[in-house]
């Protein structure tokens, strides 16, 4: 079995729309005393405007924050940069990989289920947007990267909510939920939040969502359609078959892989005592044993996709045919 997922190096995706506040909220990483060292991917380091007065000494493409994190900018290949970080004999915390503002996630995110080496020692932690309050109803409109954005998201900072009344607060968080409904959402300014708020999310567990969205799963979220992009949840209270979910999963995934962008869940397979968690974008999956079944725990399976034209009937009977 694969190393545990907690003995990984956690891996955050930064992503958002140009000027929603990405930059800022990667200085407040990088500034911070939080007493932990993060490896900073940056696209261009040139471009993205880390703030020089925290930068401590650079080679080519590694840079020494004052904080002891270090920052590297993707000139190459992503996968060339993280596994010379992974070498590194300072270990550290957690890598940070900041997206350029019109870019899909979906690549980065892959890269670390992708390569063998990079995903036997990190796993992907969360991928966090930032989101303009203002303007963000505008780019789910005519730019189809914010909306990819917002469906990747595990966690979301609605940014300079200050810039706009409560009644659009409110309308802008329901286009959030109708295309990504699991989502925390985070009310910001100036993308000041707590660091423990942003990374070491384990994405991979549900649980902290329907802890805070009981009826989440019952998809209670009903009030926005957003017209191509949907979320779509199913459980089961029997145990299922490892031996029919793993083939219908990845034929699913390479079938429709274009059209789901994220899938994600928490798996009771019969006579396994733990709980096997799993996430994918797109057509690739990763997955692993997270930790036992508690005593009382309702042993239930639950499974989330989100994606363009999803054949909801279709992925029921599919998931329901993986019953034991």
């Amino acid at each position: 079995m694969a190393e545990a997922v907690s003995e990984k190096i956690p891996v955050t995706v930064l992503t958002g729309y140009l000027g929603a506040g990405k930059t800022t909220l990667l200085n407040r990483i990088l500034s911070e005393p939080h007493g932990k060292k993060f490896a900073v991917v940056v696209n261009e380091f040139g471009e993205i405007g880390i703030d020089n007065d925290l930068v401590v000494g650079a080679d080519e493409e590694v840079f020494e924050m004052n904080n002891g994190c270090i920052c590297c900018t993707v000139r190459g290949d992503l996968i060339r940069i993280i596994d010379g970080l992974l070498k590194r004999k300072d270990g550290f915390d957690g890598i940070i990989v900041e997206t350029t503002g019109l870019a899909d996630p979906a690549p980065v995110a892959q890269t670390f289920f992708v390569d063998e080496t990079v995903g036997a020692k990190t796993a992907l932690d969360a991928v966090v947007t930032v989101a303009d309050a203002k303007w963000l109803k505008d780019r789910l409109k005519d730019a189809p990267e914010a909306k990819n954005q917002i469906a990747f998201a595990d966690v979301i900072l609605l940014n300079k909510t200050d810039l706009v009344s409560e009644e659009e607060l409110k309308d802008v968080e329901l286009r959030i939920r109708a295309i990504n409904p699991f989502a925390r959402i985070h009310r910001t300014q100036r993308s000041d939040i707590a660091i423990d708020k942003v990374l070491g999310q384990g994405a991979f567990d549900l649980d902290r969502i329907t802890a805070i969205d009981p009826d989440f799963l019952e998809g209670g979220h009903k009030h926005f359609h957003d017209e191509d992009m949907r979320s779509v949840s199913f459980t089961s209270d029997l145990p299922l078959d490892p031996d029919k979910f793993f083939p219908w999963i990845q034929e699913l995934t390479q079938r429709e892989g274009p059209n789901i962008l994220r899938s994600k869940g928490i798996l009771a397979f019969k006579n396994d005592p733990e709980r096997f968690v799993f996430q994918g974008v797109h057509m690739i999956l990763d997955g692993d044993h997270q930790r036992p079944w508690k005593d009382g725990e309702p042993k239930t399976s639950r499974i989330v996709f989100i994606g363009r034209q999803l054949n909801v009937p279709e992925l029921e009977k599919g998931f329901r045919a993986c019953v034991a």
